[in-house]
């Protein structure tokens, strides 16, 4: 289930982070150190928080697409992986690692 593999993705690359989940934007989100990172949606796909500066090159990635809610972009820092692209453990832990950034 994805959220337990964000929990572990998390987990590993922050041990000891102080990391709350909220049920929003359809699915669990996960805040680091207060910060909301990124949320695993309930259709398998997860909504990343990145850099402005990170965004366009992030984008060329397959299976990434700019976060919409109700029809409208969230922005360029709002972006989302569909679950085929994020079921290689080694994609998600990247942006488990993405998401980390803008965490502090």
């Amino acid at each position: 289930m994805l959220v337990d593999d964000v929990r572990e993705a998390l987990a590993a690359a922050r041990p000891g982070a102080e990391v709350v989940e909220k049920t929003m934007f359809g699915g669990v989100a996960f805040m680091v150190a207060g910060r909301l990172a990124l949320s695993a949606g309930r259709s398998g796909d997860l909504l990343v928080r990145v850099a402005d500066e990170r965004s366009a090159s992030l984008l060329t990635r397959s299976g990434v697409t700019i976060g919409e809610m109700a029809g409208r972009s969230m922005g360029p820092h709002w972006l989302v992986v569909d679950a085929a692209t994020i079921a290689d453990p080694d994609e998600l832990n990247f942006w488990v690692a993405e998401a980390l950034r803008m965490s502090g």
